[in-house]
Parts: C-alpha cells; sequence; structure tokens
C-alpha cells in the first residue's frame, strides 16, 4: 500500500458491547474497552445482530489496501464481465498489488461509493480515489458477513483462503487477525509512509472480524489475540 490517511452472554443475545477505549497494557480478553486506543476491532457473526466491537469500530479510517475488497466485490458482480476483471482482482486480492487496483479504479472510478450504498456502510467513501478511501472496522466485518452469508462461493472469500504468504511488494501476509483462531482468509493493509499504520480483514466459520491499528503489524497481532482469543471460539458454529 503506498499511501495513508491522516463479552460472551452479550453475544449471543445480539449486543455489541462497546465501552470507551482506555490504555491497558494488558488487554483482558473479551473486554472491549481494554484494548488500547490505538487499535479498532470488530467482530460478526453471519447470524444478523450478533457482533462485537471497541467503542471506535464505525469510526472513518483509512481503508488502506482494504478498500481493494469492495472494488474486486463491484467488478465481479457489477463490471462488463472480463477475464482482466478477474484477474485484477485475484492480485489484488491475493496480492495486494496497487497496480491491479490502479486499473480497476480507472476502470471503476465509482466502484466503492458504489458498495458503501448497496451494503449500507456509513464510513466507507472512494473519493479521491481507492488509496485515499476510508472504512471502519465495523463496515468492513459486515461487508464480508454479507458476503459470507449470502454469497460464500464468491471468488473474493476464495482469494482471501489462499492470500500469498508474501504481498507484491514484499509484505509479509502473516499478522492481525490473521492470527486467530479458525480464520481461513485474510486481507492485509497497510501504509508504506510513517508513522506505521496497518489493517486486517479475516473471516472464518461463522464469523468475520477486522481491526485497524495506528501501530505496527505487531502491533495489531497482540492487541487482536489480546482481546479476541477467547471471543471467536464462542462464534464457531457447533455440530
Amino acid at each position: 500500500m503506498r499511501y495513508r490517511t491522516g463479552l460472551i452472554g452479550a453475544l449471543a443475545a445480539g449486543v455489541c458491547l462497546c465501552a470507551a477505549p482506555q490504555a491497558a497494557a494488558e488487554p483482558k480478553p473479551g473486554d472491549p474497552s481494554q484494548v488500547p486506543p490505538r487499535t479498532a476491532i470488530s467482530v460478526r457473526s453471519v447470524i444478523p445482530g450478533v457482533l462485537w466491537g471497541t467503542a471506535n469500530e464505525s469510526e472513518p479510517l483509512a481503508a488502506l489496501s482494504i478498500s481493494k475488497l469492495y472494488l474486486a466485490d463491484y467488478a465481479l458482480r457489477r463490471g462488463d464481465g472480463s477475464a482482466e476483471d478477474r484477474e485484477l482482482g485475484e492480485r489484488m486480492i491475493r496480492f495486494s498489488e496497487d497496480d491491479a487496483a490502479d486499473r480497476m479504479a480507472a476502470k471503476y472510478p465509482y466502484a466503492i461509493d458504489a458498495v458503501a450504498q448497496e451494503y449500507g456502510l456509513a464510513a466507507t467513501s472512494g473519493a479521491g480515489g481507492w488509496e485515499v478511501s476510508t472504512t471502519s472496522t465495523a463496515d468492513v466485518a459486515d461487508f464480508l458477513a454479507a458476503k459470507v452469508r449470502t454469497e460464500p462461493d464468491s471468488p473474493i472469500l476464495d482469494w482471501m483462503t489462499h492470500a500469498g504468504s508474501t504481498a507484491a511488494d514484499g509484505t509479509k501476509q502473516n499478522w492481525g487477525t490473521a492470527r486467530l483462531p479458525q480464520v481461513r482468509g485474510t486481507k492485509w493493509g497497510w501504509s508504506d509512509m510513517p508513522p506505521p499504520e496497518v489493517a486486517s480483514a479475516s473471516f472464518g466459520p461463522g464469523f468475520t472480524v477486522s481491526a485497524h491499528t495506528y501501530g505496527t503489524a505487531d502491533d495489531q497481532t497482540a492487541d487482536v489475540q489480546g482481546a479476541l482469543a477467547g471471543v471467536i471460539t464462542q462464534l464457531i458454529p457447533k455440530r
């Protein structure tokens, strides 16, 4: 990514546990108020209304390369159906290739805004280009939950499942929400300019999760694992 812009019982009842984020050296699992304020996290079950999130989960943030999810979704469902669109989409999702996103955005300049309107993503905007687009962790988690629930065979989910271990620019893709238990697929985003800023979004059996951190990949991994390691297992459907 080249650019940047500046519990369990409640889960079962479908309540979002949102409290003011406060700094904490050791986040308490399942308590969103203990997630360091540098990080926003959202978790969604594929069962509508069952969710978990930090107080800042609806805040508009830099979408980074997470915006490529929206670009690919528009091209696949509302584009011209070309083989080129599918190839570009795969390169954007599996390897986070910026050149592929540039070409897709040039072809469909209103794609992000169209997807935001379709899915009711209030904090998501593509004005100015994909590289300066905004979204929130709540929007990303809601979007992925809709895909898992209504389009489980979407190529986007398959590409996330088979994401490359290394992105097109050499960045390792192995951190953040991808490190949670039972995760099947992930899309990552990051800024190449200081200060560090990263995002990740994943899905697993019955859940989706999204995180954004004003910090490093290791910071995000620590924050996500500290808050959610015990929460995610409660969302996995029991057989």
